[in-house]
């Protein structure tokens, strides 16, 4: 997907769930076109550093061993500290303190781990917010009032031509749920603003038993976390949160993550059962695979003739979305 901005955004994005990083694993990722090494050590601190070691190179995430709170390179042993310092060299009684690895400050979040980018490697900007603690008039925020969300209610796809701006904005766009997911009522924009990095917004599905045009059925109140993804908390027929977020791979393609904390039954332990598991999948865990099917495909209209129903909210998005990026675009002419 080619479009008029950098895929180098500012902020925080997803890199996957706790579950998938337990204490004492190294694990390799790729994101922003950077090879990464992530690791949790042995007192439950999840790091990100620069994949490769500065001696020869070698990946560190592939074949790596955390020591405390470090992690040392298969290749020769050497040893980088969460700060990125050179902590050990085998062989040898000093270290290498003008070599550093770059690092990426992580927080996890009910769940989910995240990393702040930027493109000069600036400290973070805002904190990432909770998606328990958001919209604490809607539902729970305890974590122990839902099923875990991973694995059972997380889905990750990866490596899709699909840029984050264009995810976000499909809240705004009330038109395509009819086309794409087939629904029999279109939502209505109740309220939107930008505030700072956030851009909030709430929707309203009309109640179709209900001849007052103004009684909604559901609720939907979503908070923008810079270009990093989506926190949802639905209120009405379903009272459930969940996050969709989209992280570049590279400058043509980004992961896909997106979970569900369902309210849990009174009785039950944190792991869903079957038949709320086949509700779940069926009628909420389809619904973002179907819009992929369009972002797939689609080519990026910088001036689109919108409708008037959605032009105010989706110019809005658009104005907000252009604070995070730091770097023109690799071809400015496209």
């Amino acid at each position: 997907m080619k479009v008029p901005f950098t895929w180098k955004i500012t902020g925080w994005f997803m890199v996957g769930w706790s579950a998938e990083f337990p204490a004492g694993e190294v694990r390799p990722l790729k994101y922003f076109g950077e090879d990464l090494v992530a690791y949790r050590d042995d007192a439950g601190e999840m790091h990100i550093l620069t994949g490769h070691c500065r001696h020869l190179g070698a990946h560190i995430g592939y074949g790596g061993t955390v020591v405390g709170d470090c992690v040392e390179c298969p290749f020769h042993g050497w040893r980088w500290g969460p700060d990125g310092t050179n902590r050990a060299i085998p062989g040898e009684n000093r270290t290498r303190p003008t070599v550093r690895l770059r690092v990426y400050p992580v927080v996890e979040r009910d769940g989910c781990v995240f990393m702040w980018h930027h493109p000069d490697g600036t400290a973070p900007a805002w904190e990432m917010p909770g998606i328990l603690a958001l919209f604490p008039d809607v539902g729970s925020g305890e974590l122990p009032d839902y099923y875990r969300p991973y694995p059972e209610f997380s889905r990750k796809t990866e490596r899709e031509p699909v840029h984050p701006q264009v995810v976000l904005e499909n809240g705004p766009d009330s038109l395509h749920f009819r086309y794409v997911h087939g629904a029999t009522v279109t939502p209505q924009m109740l309220d939107y603003r930008a505030s700072e990095h956030a851009w909030t917004f709430l929707t309203g599905w009309p109640d179709a038993r209900s001849d007052d045009p103004e009684k909604m059925a559901l609720k939907i109140h979503a908070h923008m976390f810079g270009l990093g993804g989506s926190i949802s908390a639905f209120e009405g027929s379903s009272k459930h949160r969940l996050i969709f977020a989209t992280t570049p791979v590279d400058d043509e393609s980004s992961d896909l993550f997106y979970s569900i904390w369902w309210p849990r039954n009174p009785g039950d332990d944190d792991v869903p059962p079957a038949d709320v598991r086949d509700r779940v999948e069926r009628q909420f865990l389809v619904t973002v695979w179907e819009d992929l099917s369009i972002w797939r495909h689609q080519k990026y209209v910088e001036h689109p003739p919108l409708s008037p129903k959605d032009s105010e909210p989706y110019l809005s998005l658009r104005k907000w979305a252009q604070q995070f990026y730091d770097v023109p675009p690799v071809d400015a002419t496209v």
